[in-house]
């Protein structure tokens, strides 16, 4: 008998690691704001979340030793939750290796998480589940194997010794928490990992794959003088009386927590020449490379039902999936909490123990892509986006509170392979094994409407290729103005969405045949509108500056007045406002002046070919402008589309520029003398429309898209 999903819950997370590199700390939550926001409770707890992995880390709240503990701002945000019925399960060390005045080499360490853990059980003696140290084994390799974090050691002993505190740690705070509150359950996460290799590496991969439950192996008393690991760790100068106390204080967990990526299953590889410089490594007896067994076209990685199933077989404890999170764009991150969901019920249905997956990286996370080393770093978001001045959901969001309301969720993107699952994945050896079923089912798709040989409609496919995401082109620019052909279009490919690329847009020529260019991006816009909103499709359209008039001298954001200069942009205005008439629903996007890879007639690339040839190229002087990189604004467009979002936004890269200077930047990339940029003002041009002297956009929904000159150096690196 099948179980209902609705048995299955999905739990929430907050990615808050506070690691430490050299004297440094660098603490997550500081910078996703969520120390400054009492709001975040509730939001969480509006997706139907009963039980939260919440932080309340040693670090944080005992930096100095020995002053008194102000619990002030996390005793309001648990008791929030607690008066909304969310489940607390207390994390005290996150990837940390406590405050300052502690060693995670020594003894103190492991007494003063003790002596940590027993203040919180006696301020909150309503907590029932902790984690006392959050993945032990993975941060030991990142102190101690790897040197990436604090006490920066790379040998197995500095490894070894850090896995045992870190474990003897949580062993004794459990004892000193069940002595305020009996009942209290550990939940102990680390990474599900798993090694492959090559057959001269096999003996390697045997050793990291016993090594990778050693946390676990250790709390439940299973290191013994049996354990293929005992010798390993006495070799490593720990001793045999450190590894009794695990045998004589036994503290399985409650729960056990696995954490998976894409990236925890490895590939280690002899054939050096096969990999980058940055893969190769070794063990002392075979130099080899260690990558994502995913990126690796011979190899199939086992996922994450294949190592759950393992680790049930190992331990037969109760068990959830403790972070579930993917830093890509929108519809891989919901193809992967999806996979993890049905993985999960599957388990369940196999009578497996297993009570929850868990949205991770709530508020997103900064810097794991320099391994939080330096921070900021990239930010990527979660099931909410922190880019603007609030936290906003994401579509995650809407398919956490489905699983934990009905039990199922559905979207067209689902249907589509995730890129681990296609050939795409493989950027090492043969071509890949991918998911051929995946693939070949009944996928509704997003029909773009416009010319094939628009490069914003090239751009929109490339993109939504390389992301899995099924389109149709209409092909024909005069569609829109067609309400009867259009009408047929849906009824023969019944899209999810409509993506609406066709326009008049050119501005001057709009001064005169001015019906044409209101009948395109006017009224044709309106009834795009109006038959989306009959169909019940998704629509995005897109608006530009020219709806300003270029008065103010600070970016313009989306709830400013408009007052369009010329034709063009009133054709432009009348149609936002038809179209939120017509069709509420609909996503507007307003943008700049466009470069990409396949415009040979945008601006940028117009310098750039007089500078190649010798020429000067002339450029206006006193207009501002937030131009903006197509690929930038098609990933930025498509994630707000399967968000769901609606009305107007503003996509620009961030930061303004005169033309005269972009000129000169392009110049000075390509190190020809900006003398060569002649600068002119506006009314030198005679131009028959009127253009506002400043109509740089800024956002005051959500900043998305990077900085302009980041996004100017990744068009001129494919040029």
């Amino acid at each position: 008998m099948e179980v209902n999903s609705c048995q299955m819950e999905v739990w929430g997370g907050l990615e808050c690691t506070i690691n430490r590199v050299n004297n440094q700390f660098f603490d997550q939550l500081e910078h996703t704001g969520h120390y400054d926001r009492m709001q975040d409770i509730k939001s969480f707890a509006d997706l139907g979340i009963k039980t939260l992995r919440y932080p309340i880390l040693w670090e944080k709240h005992q930096p100095q030793k020995n002053v008194e503990i102000d619990w002030e701002l996390t005793e309001r945000k648990l008791n929030q939750a607690r008066s909304l019925n969310i489940e607390v399960i207390a994390g005290l060390v996150h990837h940390g290796s406590g405050p300052a005045y502690v060693h995670m080499l020594e003894e103190t360490f492991v007494e003063g998480l003790a002596l940590y853990a027993a203040k919180v059980a006696e301020k909150f003696p309503w907590i029932s589940y902790y984690t006392p140290i959050n993945e032990p084994l993975t941060t030991a390799r990142f102190c101690g194997l790897y040197g990436i974090w604090y006490p920066h050691g790379k040998t197995d002993n500095t490894f070894c010794r850090i896995l045992i505190n870190q474990c003897k740690a949580t062993v004794l705070a459990m004892q000193a928490i069940r002595k305020v509150n009996p009942k209290a359950k550990l939940v102990q996460t680390d990474d599900l990992g798993k090694i492959h290799s090559t057959l001269a590496l096999e003996y390697q991969a045997v050793f990291e794959n016993n090594r990778r439950w050693l946390s676990y192996d250790l709390l439940c008393g299973a290191v013994t003088k049996t354990h293929p690991l005992w010798q390993y760790l006495l070799s490593s100068e720990v001793t045999e009386q450190e590894l009794l106390f695990f045998i004589e204080n036994k503290c399985p967990p409650d729960i056990m927590g696995f954490n998976h990526y894409l990236t925890s299953e490895r590939y280690l590889d002899e054939h050096l020449d096969v990999y980058p410089a940055h893969t190769h490594g070794g063990n002392g007896r075979h130099t080899y490379a260690d990558v994502e067994a995913v990126r690796v076209g011979n190899i199939c990685p086992d996922g994450p039902y294949k190592l759950l199933k393992e680790a049930w077989d190992r331990y037969h404890l109760p068990m959830a999936v403790t972070e579930v999170h993917l830093h890509c764009t929108r519809e891989e991150q919901m193809r992967w909490l999806s996979l993890i969901w049905n993985n999960a019920i599957r388990l369940k249905n196999d009578g497996i123990d297993i009570r929850a997956i868990t949205g991770w990286a709530f508020l997103g996370a900064f810097g794991w892509n320099n391994l939080l080393t330096q921070f900021p770093g990239d930010y990527e978001a979660g099931v909410f986006d922190l880019a603007g001045t609030a936290p906003r959901f994401t579509a995650l969001a809407g398919m956490i509170k489905a699983y934990n309301t009905v039990g199922e969720y559905d979207h067209p993107v689902l249907k589509n392979a995730g890129w681990w699952q296609r050939k795409c994945r493989a950027i090492y050896g043969a071509e890949a094994f991918f998911n051929e079923n995946a693939v070949n089912i009944k996928i509704q798709s997003i029909l773009i409407i416009g010319s094939s040989i628009c490069p914003r409609v090239k751009t929109f496919a490339i993109i939504c290729e390389e992301r899995g995401i099924s389109y149709i082109i209409s092909g024909e620019d005069t569609d829109i103005i067609n309400s009867s052909r259009l009408e047929k279009l849906i009824m023969e490919n019944t899209p999810w969405a409509i993506i609406n690329i066709t326009g008049f847009a050119n501005i001057d020529e709009a001064e005169i045949k001015f019906n044409d260019c209101f009948a395109i991006n006017t009224y044709g816009a309106k009834e795009l509108a109006v038959l989306c909103n009959s169909y019940n499709i998704k629509l995005l359209t897109f608006s530009t500056d020219m709806v300003f008039n270029g008065i103010k001298t600070k970016p313009y954001l989306e709830s400013d007045n408009k007052l369009p200069l010329n034709i063009y942009g009133k054709s432009k205005s009348l149609a936002e406002e038809l179209v939120i008439r017509h069709n509420p629903g609909a996503l507007i996007v307003r943008t700049s002046d466009l470069f990409g890879p396949c415009d040979n007639s945008n601006f940028i690339t117009n310098a750039l070919n007089s500078f190649k040839e010798g020429r000067t190229f002339t450029a206006i002087s006193d207009v501002y402008i937030s131009p903006t990189y197509l690929p930038d604004l098609v990933h930025a467009s498509l994630n707000l589309l399967i968000d769901d979002e609606k009305g107007i936004w503003h996509l620009c890269n961030q930061g303004q520029t005169s033309w005269a200077r972009l000129a000169c930047v392009v110049a000075e990339r390509l190190a020809v003398k900006t003398s060569r940029v002649i600068a002119r003002p506006l009314h030198h041009f005679r131009f028959k429309a009127k253009r506002p002297y400043y109509s740089v956009l800024s956002s005051e929904r959500g900043i998305v898209l990077p900085c302009l000159d980041d996004s100017l150096n990744s068009y001129l690196e494919k040029l």
